[in-house]
């Protein structure tokens, strides 16, 4: 069974069978010296930063998903990771060096890993090279979205047996705002919906969501999808 953890913003932590994959972490203050409303308001457990990746997945090149403050404590000279990151992302990230696995991502693009397959899919945001991704264990599929808007061109690239996605609901900034996320959960027609991008650094409240099958998240701890 895969274990998911919430990072906050829209950073995630899938774990199955010893591997971890993380998704878009943003574990520092970076955002905040481009503009202080973007402070972050919830502090960092810092025990993230003894989790060592196998898979780091980097949806596109915005601060708050491609950090290289949050990005130095997993990605070094020996760390060996298998990075998937969208056309911006890979370019910025992949100056990072060391022995690590670089991976260019555009949609359509796919990767086995250790019995992980990832598909990239197309996402609709600010970054032109912006991806979403759909990590399939064997078992159950997960679609993380990615900072997107509804566009029903991404809808026609989803399976129809998606476990969960994962989706902005904050509605600025080229995101989905709850109502439109909705639309989307309801276009993919995964079993549960899970809203990421809130309460960082708004007064967003993920429990306003409405959607069934929704799994609010909680900063820093395992999403329980039930």
């Amino acid at each position: 069974m895969m274990k998911i953890t919430w990072l906050g913003q829209a950073g995630l932590l899938f774990e199955k069978n010893g591997l971890k994959i993380m998704v878009d972490p943003y574990l520092s203050d970076s955002c905040k010296a481009l503009n202080p409303k973007s402070a972050r308001r919830v502090p960092v457990d810092e025990n993230v930063f003894d989790i060592k990746p196998d898979v780091i997945i980097l949806t596109h090149n915005h601060l708050d998903h491609t950090d290289p403050e949050t990005l130095k404590h997993f990605i070094k000279e020996d760390s060996g990771i298998l990075v998937l990151a969208s056309e911006n992302a890979w370019a910025n990230v992949r100056t990072m060096g060391g022995n690590n696995n670089y991976v260019r991502m555009h949609p359509y693009t796919e990767w086995t890993f250790k019995g992980i397959h990832f598909s990239a899919v197309k996402a609709d945001h600010s970054d032109a090279n912006s991806i979403g991704m759909i990590i399939d264990d064997g078992d159950k599929k997960y679609y993380v979205t990615g900072d997107t808007l509804y566009n029903r061109t991404i809808l026609d690239d989803i399976p129809d047996d998606i476990e969960a996605v994962f989706l902005p609901v904050n509605g600025v900034g080229n995101n989905m705002n709850m109502i439109d996320a909705k639309r989307f959960s309801e276009a993919v027609g995964a079993k549960y919906t899970v809203p990421l991008h809130f309460g960082l650094f708004d007064d967003i409240n993920g429990n306003d969501f409405e959607c069934d099958g929704k799994v609010v998240p909680e900063f820093f701890k395992e999403i329980i999808l039930k």
